[in-house]
């Protein structure tokens, strides 16, 4: 290449880009790793040695030692040069060692991490066209989602996003109500409805029987009565009359979402609610293109769109697809009202009535 055309600004921030996401790739494994073997809430405890550190965890204590300067070169972990010792900031906590906090990050990175396994997958389904179901993946990916999402459920779906629903949190606290929590997965949204209102009934519904089975012994280890699982997918979950049919960061990956729309339209009570929780995103391409959007869009790639293309009609609205889409999708099978509810930095929450 001509080198009188090379910003040398430009290249050298580029690459400083790179050197930053190499070292983040490289590193994400030793996360969830930190993780397992419970690195990082030994250090929320209090400040430690690698040897210290070692000992109380059961580990080796070279291993540690190098592992600890990894996290603390990313800013992960606080190190004091002085004292040779490592810890955990409050802040810090919060993103790696407290799985109930709102910034809990680690269920992101083994996200990743199972998604990234399908690669080879991915070298045909690009050339083809094909698609890769979410049964495929592996364990990891069905794990991590869970730990990515339900701090964020945690947060917000019982404290806003269940109030932003017009009638709808009165009607489950009074009890009696039915829900159907379709896609849900683990069932992190579904117990966690069902603790916030005890008095009503909610069923989650996955194709996923492995999920299912998930969520089954959730549900016993939380002693939920109210909270029930089943085996079916979003075009055939069965019931009817529902109060309240809820979908969660699932309704881009399904092959026929219009489809699967209409279905639930056919289960809601005359005056009942559909509580749709999507990615945030915006209508315009451009505006999406920040970390967050960076991340969806990567996701989209490895898991939702192939998911979408492994169904029948394959819509592939992908993680993105903003609210203008997910309005069509809504209206086309049937609904008549449909309106942003609440939003985060994170989801947008949307209300659909028939």
């Amino acid at each position: 290449m001509n080198q009188m055309m090379i910003d040398e600004t430009v290249l050298n921030d580029l690459l400083g880009r790179a050197v930053v996401d190499i070292g983040a790739t490289m590193a994400a494994p030793l996360i969830l790793l930190g993780d397992r073997l419970g690195l990082f809430k030994a250090l929320a405890e209090q400040p430690l040695t690698s040897a210290e550190l070692a000992e109380r965890t059961g580990t080796n204590e070279r291993y540690v030692r190098e592992w600890l300067r990894t996290q603390a070169a990313g800013g992960y972990v606080t190190f004091d040069a002085v004292a040779d010792r490592y810890s955990l900031s409050a802040e810090q906590a919060l993103l790696f060692a407290d799985e109930d906090s709102p910034a809990f990050v680690v269920g992101g990175f083994q996200t990743a991490l199972g998604a990234a396994r399908i690669e080879p997958r991915l070298l045909d389904t690009f050339r083809t066209g094909g698609g890769i179901g979410w049964h495929e993946h592996h364990d990891d990916l069905f794990h991590g989602c869970e730990r990515f999402f339900r701090p964020g459920y945690m947060a917000n779906l019982a404290a806003s996003w269940i109030p932003a629903l017009d009638g709808v949190g009165e009607r489950l606290r009074r009890g009696g109500a039915r829900t159907a929590d379709v896609g849900c997965g683990h069932g992190a949204s579904t117990l966690l409805m069902a603790r916030a209102y005890p008095d009503s009934t909610f069923t989650g519904f996955d194709y996923h029987a492995e999920s299912i089975a998930a969520a089954r012994q959730r549900a016993a280890a939380a002693g939920a009565p109210n909270a029930f699982f089943e085996v079916a997918s979003a075009k055939s979950f069965p019931g009817g009359g529902y109060d309240l049919v809820t979908t969660f960061d699932a309704l881009h990956d399904m092959g026929d979402p219009v489809g699967a729309a209409a279905h639930v339209l056919g289960t809601l009570a005359r005056d009942g609610a559909w509580m749709i929780v999507e990615p945030r995103a915006s209508d315009r391409v451009e505006e999406n293109l920040n970390p967050v959007g960076r991340t969806f869009y990567a996701a989209s790639t490895l898991v939702c769109t192939p998911g979408s293309l492994s169904q029948e009609v394959g819509l592939a609205l992908g993680a993105q697809a903003g609210e203008a889409r997910i309005r069509e999708v809504v209206t086309a099978a049937g609904f008549t009202r449909f309106r942003r509810a609440a939003e985060t930095p994170i989801n947008s929450v949307y209300e659909a009535r028939p």
